[in-house]
């Protein structure tokens, strides 16, 4: 499978004015996340492993008690790509605002 190509740095400023609840450069996409409890934070982590392994791209994910922080990087690029935005639709879709 061929390597996406890399974003450019005006491609991620237009990604993240739809994507509010992330930060980032064209180093990675990041989000943190409080969820209500160690087991919510869990299930979060189950359902976003489903859309990854759909996607066949893998976000690095550090859960710390009942909070995610997840971030985002193609790294057979070297940086973002439109793969790391269209995972980062995908999780806000199962977490909460």
């Amino acid at each position: 499978m061929p390597r996406p190509p890399r974003l450019s740095p005006d491609e991620i400023t237009a990604a993240l004015n739809g994507l509010p609840a992330w930060s980032g450069d064209g180093d990675g996409l990041r989000r943190t996340v409080e969820l209500p409890s160690f087991r919510d934070a869990v299930d979060a982590v189950v359902r976003i492993a489903d859309v990854a392994e759909e996607m066949d791209h893998h976000p690095d994910v550090d859960l710390r008690w009942r909070t995610l922080h997840l971030a985002l990087v193609s790294h057979s690029a070297g940086g973002v790509t439109d793969l790391d935005v269209q995972l980062a639709r995908r999780i806000d879709a199962l977490l909460p605002g």
